[in-house]
């Protein structure tokens, strides 16, 4: 999945995420055929022959490997009845779908009022020329941080996790969960809006980390702080400092030139990043991606060469399984419950979440996106959905 979507998996296996129980078959490569000698030029046409038909021989091996690899060359019976939204509804509604896997990105939470990294004038990227950086992207490099750490604790303090609310989106997947639906969630957020709309680190994969936990950055120390306790020196704009060795400490998320968190590869059981995710769901599993426009469709075969798995296919007459919905994540969520039938409940989820933080927090103001709002929003019709999806090969 890739930054700035939300992906539903919808998935067969009861188990995690990996499991291929009874989803996927092995893969018996056929036998290559002896190597015969290298022919002279004294052969007669007839061995002549029969080397160009050892050389056809050993491209149908090839092809024959390639096509049951990586999934070339053959139709495969499609998995929904319809490669719309309405199709994956119709689906996740059937016995045939246990369990939901979802991938979420940036996407998601920009209707909370969190901005996205590189949209090209509303980005984080694009509003940072006040802190003097040498490029946008230092401000999450760990080797600036150490030299330069005013920076992002200036940046944290407008974005600091507990000034907004989770949107529509984050209680479509809370709702998934409290529907025994959900599987696990991977997100590449760091604003802990997951874990405000209620779902538990269990449900969570948070793969760039999450303010949630702070530690000290000295390896010789790695004392860990509360998000309570980061909090009060952020907007005291104090350099927070650990209590022990006075080293920096810094809030739980990757900055480039880190490794992801252990449980993400513990998760995945592979040291391939974010982005490959998508190519792991097994051949059997239908793949929903919402996003404002198509993206993932890499090459079957440069995707497996580059670790990347398989890519989706939306539009190709091979297309079996894959779904694109393009538009506001929020829109799509909604879209996505009343076809299922949820929608009264989601809404009535997120009033009521949203009440009990403004109570907490002492202010009733809403999200500044009109699209997390229940009462605004209102799903597209069947046939603004099929416009929006485009039109599927059938």
């Amino acid at each position: 999945m890739t930054s700035g979507s939300c992906s539903s998996l919808p998935y067969r296996c009861s188990s995690c995420f990996r499991c291929r129980h009874g989803t996927e078959q092995s893969v018996t490569a056929p036998r290559a055929p002896a190597p015969r000698p290298w022919p002279s030029r004294t052969d007669s046409d007839s061995d002549t022959e029969g080397g160009a038909a050892g050389g056809e021989a050993e491209m149908d091996f090839l092809r024959n490997l390639f096509s049951q690899t990586l999934g070339l060359g053959t139709q495969k019976e499609r998995l929904l009845d319809d490669l719309t939204l309405e199709g994956v509804a119709r689906y996740m509604l059937s016995e045939r779908c246990h369990r939901v896997i979802c991938l979420v990105g940036a996407g998601i939470s920009t209707s909370a009022g969190i901005p996205d990294f590189r949209s090209p004038s509303t980005g984080l990227y694009a509003n940072l020329q006040k802190y003097h950086l040498p490029y946008p992207e230092a401000i999450f490099e760990i080797g600036y941080f150490k030299k330069h750490p005013e920076p992002f604790f200036a940046l944290a303090k407008e974005l600091y996790p507990g000034q907004f609310k989770p949107t529509l989106c984050h209680y479509f997947i809370r709702l998934l969960k409290e529907k025994g639906m959900l599987v696990r969630c991977y997100t590449q957020n760091i604003d802990t809006l997951e874990r405000v709309a209620g779902l538990q680190p269990e449900d969570l994969v948070e793969a760039h980390g999450t303010f949630y936990t702070s530690h000290c950055i000295s390896p010789l120390c790695g004392r860990e702080y509360t998000l309570s306790w980061m909090k009060e020196k952020i907007f005291s704009e104090v350099t927070p400092k650990c209590e022990k060795c006075q080293s920096v400490v810094k809030p739980d998320i990757v900055f480039f030139g880190e490794n992801l968190p252990a449980r993400f590869f513990s998760c995945i059981q592979s040291v391939q990043p974010f982005a490959s995710l998508i190519g792991k769901a097994p051949l059997s599993t239908p793949r929903l991606l919402i996003n404002k426009e198509k993206t993932g469709q890499t090459d079957p075969f440069l995707g497996m060469m580059m670790g990347l798995g398989g890519g989706m296919d939306f539009d190709s007459k091979k297309a079996y399984r894959d779904v694109a919905w393009l538009g506001d994540c929020d829109q799509g969520c909604l879209a996505l419950a009343d076809l299922l039938g949820w929608k009264k409940e989601l809404e009535d989820l997120v009033r009521k979440e949203h009440a009990s933080i403004d109570a907490q927090s002492g202010s009733g103001s809403p999200n500044p996106g009109t699209a997390a709002s229940p009462r605004k929003s209102s799903p597209p019709t069947k046939e603004e959905a099929r416009t929006t999806e485009g039109e599927k090969p059938q």
